[in-house]
């Protein structure tokens, strides 16, 4: 089993950790992982904005480059999960577009006539690695540990895939069959603010302090999430949260792949655990995690 791996540009900076832990646990269960050679940002929502046409062969040259791997793509952030899909569905239903975005592949030595898949790493690891096998690979259990887990908005949508829109169920049941707790709050499919943190801070800072106390109202000892631009919001903004609705959150916001990887037995520094901006030494995590076989 092996994808054309897309990190996107969220995963070599303020997701690294992000990417340092899927790659860490598909090695550990045995899913290969091959770095797209060349790729470029899949330009996200602000190509589209300006010119549609262009933003579609910018992200489209990645799926180009996948398909001359032989492989279906892999993409972690949600974001670029997202645009490789709806790029991938608009060349299927639009053939004048699709031939002009292949005129311009074409500029390059590139076309993409035989589609890929982009699946999620979620999607990878429940639907194809499968929760048996990785709780046979598993040397430790989350023994009780609470765990909120929020999708956010774009991984699920625009159309169904691998779960379901509304009460999404893949991150539940992996920290559920590791022996974890998924706490149910209000909140796993609901907006973090997403940019809207640079554009209009007060929208931004009143949504990720919703999060953050419906999940502590929940119970949750840590926040998991499949999104850098989720993880940076609701762990980054904590302090600013706390200074502006008098509140005291430190609440930890972990990939759900770190979690992943604390089950398998990976050593935290191999998973960037220790470079997140709060540290698991203040909350209970660690000790949650029970040291012995699951």
């Amino acid at each position: 089993m092996e994808y054309a791996y897309y990190p996107g540009c969220s995963l070599e900076t303020t997701g690294k950790p992000y990417d340092v832990s899927v790659r860490a646990i598909f090695k550990e269960l045995g899913v290969g992982l091959r770095e797209i050679e060349d790729w470029n940002c899949c330009g996200a929502t602000m190509y589209m904005s300006v010119n549609k046409t262009v933003g579609y062969a910018v992200a489209a040259r990645n799926l180009a480059l996948a398909q001359d791997m032989g492989c279906d793509i892999c993409a972690p952030c949600s974001s670029c999960y997202t645009i490789l899909r709806k790029v991938n569905r608009h060349l299927e239903w639009d053939t004048a577009s699709k031939a002009k975005i292949n005129e311009a592949l074409a500029a390059g030595g590139l076309n993409y006539t035989k589609p890929v898949e982009i699946r999620h790493p979620l999607d990878i690891l429940v639907n194809f690695v499968k929760i048996e096998n990785i709780i046979k690979a598993a040397k430790f259990t989350f023994n009780g540990l609470k765990i909120a887990p929020y999708y956010g908005c774009q991984v699920v949508r625009p159309v169904y895939h691998f779960d379901d829109m509304d009460e999404p169920q893949t991150m539940d049941r992996l920290f559920e069959a590791l022996g974890g707790e998924a706490v149910d709050y209000p909140d796993k499919v609901r907006c973090c603010g997403g940019m809207l943190m640079t554009t209009f801070e007060d929208v931004a800072l009143r949504l990720n302090n919703e999060l953050l106390c419906h999940a502590e109202e929940a119970g949750a000892d840590v926040i998991a999430t499949a999104c850098p631009l989720c993880q940076m919001n609701l762990e980054s903004y904590q302090q600013r949260i706390n200074a502006k609705f008098s509140t005291n959150h430190k609440m930890p916001i972990l990939y759900f792949s770190q979690l992943i990887g604390l089950a398998l037995g990976i050593p935290p520094e191999k998973l960037d655990i220790p470079k997140m901006m709060i540290p698991l030494g203040d909350t209970k995590l660690l000790p949650a995690i029970a040291r012995k076989a699951v």
